[in-house]
């Protein structure tokens, strides 16, 4: 396994608050990260800075992720690379990895999970690596929230669900986690 001191990950997704999220849990981690919203933006960004760690979406707006994989295996110094999506399907996972990918993940997929594809080892070398698929609804739920400026009935939009179950899960709040 790799260790993450000090490594540079990108981060291609047009979803502000996944990447965010991703971000910070990346940072809190020790790894210097940066988040681009467009295929250019990251193209461009490639050319001008190295990166250890490449993360795109498949679908990036109205442009293919995949050409970010693409862009990233030109490199001298080849990074690992990781296709996130939503419309996982064999087809496109095999065609990632035939253009150079490291690995395919289906959304969503916590930092925990993609350090263990990846293979990079986690800084505390705890061996409970997998956040509670309930504290990461919950949290980008409210995080989709915050972002609508508080608006419950845009947040449930977006999020896809009813207004007053997204009324439900936030009155509840963060799932306890139990160490048992």
């Amino acid at each position: 396994m790799t260790n993450q001191a000090q490594m540079r990950v990108m981060i291609v997704d047009e979803d502000d608050v996944f990447s965010a999220r991703l971000g910070r849990a990346f940072r809190d981690r020790g790894f210097d990260v940066r988040a681009f919203s467009s295929v250019a933006l990251a193209c461009a960004g490639l050319r001008l800075e190295h990166f250890d760690v490449v993360i795109t979406d498949l679908r990036v707006g109205d442009d293919n992720g995949l050409v970010v994989v693409e862009a990233s295996k030109v490199l001298a110094h080849e990074p690992m690379i990781l296709v996130l999506t939503a419309y996982a399907n064999v087809q496109a996972a095999v065609l990632a990895v035939k253009l150079g990918a490291t690995d395919f993940l289906a959304k969503p997929a916590d930092i925990d999970e993609i350090l263990e594809v990846l293979g990079i080892r986690n800084a505390s070398g705890s061996s409970d690596l997998f956040k509670n698929p309930g504290v990461l609804h919950w949290e980008h739920a409210a995080g989709v929230y915050e972002q609508t400026g508080r608006n419950m009935s845009e947040a449930a939009r977006r999020l896809g669900m009813h207004r007053r179950t997204l009324q439900r899960l936030l009155a509840r709040g963060a799932p306890e986690v139990s160490d048992a």
